[in-house]
């Protein structure tokens, strides 16, 4: 199943059950932009980020090649929708003062990415891409659900997904831009039960399980729910950012 395909399915779950973003990640993102007349969110899925920039930039373009993603997408007055790939769009040249991508650039053609995004930038704008893999919380879920999840789920994760888990590396994406080092941030979230194993149903690699394996975490979802769906857990997902200055 290719990533379009993939985050298509069950749209309208993605938009409910992901994680939002931390707010000091968008406050970082604005204090590094000279202007904040206008910024692109890449591969914007839901939405999340688009609006969240949009509290911070007068516009904002949010793009994906998914128009499932983007009919469950959030809503924000200065917010504009397009299906575009990112590797080609129909942004005027020099529009924007930063570009952002979330838990998307691994998924990218980058020889023919980064020269779109130098194209449709100011000079001096901000390209930074994020992402995560799995979370950290308490030792008894962990061993419980977490560590027996994500080896049910090992054979199904997309080559691609090995990119963003080895931290974004510039050599391996190709990075063309002056590297700006941005400051460590974490998503942090209160979930129940319920919430987490929805949350974990969004995942790529939980899509494309085959048969028997989807039985396996079927199970093992129904049995992490009985013992302990009373419970609320702390949720901790360290980001790994990839941010540079577009001269």
């Amino acid at each position: 199943m290719e990533a379009v395909s993939t985050f298509a399915v069950a749209s309208d779950a993605y938009a409910r059950n992901r994680p939002g973003y931390p707010e000091a990640l968008f406050d970082w993102i604005a204090g590094q932009c000279a202007a904040r007349e206008a910024a692109w969110d890449c591969a914007t899925g839901n939405g999340q980020a688009a609006v969240a920039l949009a509290r911070r930039f007068r516009r904002v373009e949010a793009s994906d090649v998914s128009d499932q993603q983007l009919a469950h997408a959030f809503a924000a007055p200065n917010v504009r929708y397009t299906p575009q790939p990112a590797e080609r769009t129909g942004f005027a040249d020099a529009s924007f003062d930063a570009v952002t991508v979330a838990q998307a650039l691994h998924w990218f053609d980058f020889d023919r990415f980064w020269p779109e995004v130098r194209r449709v930038v100011r000079p001096g704008a901000l390209f930074c891409a994020w992402g995560y893999r799995g979370f950290e919380t308490e030792p008894a879920l962990m061993q419980a659900f977490v560590h027996p999840l994500l080896e049910l789920l090992d054979p199904f994760w997309a080559k691609e997904n090995q990119i963003l888990w080895r931290g974004y590396a510039a050599d391996e994406v190709r990075f063309p831009f002056q590297p700006i080092a941005a400051p460590p941030f974490r998503l942090v979230a209160e979930q129940g039960a319920a919430e987490l194993v929805a949350y974990v149903r969004t995942w790529s690699a939980h899509k494309r399980a085959d048969e028997e394996a989807a039985r396996r975490i079927e199970a093992l979802e129904a049995e992490f729910l009985r013992d302990f769906g009373d419970e609320v857990f702390r949720i901790e997902t360290p980001l790994i950012v990839l941010a540079g200055r577009v001269e």
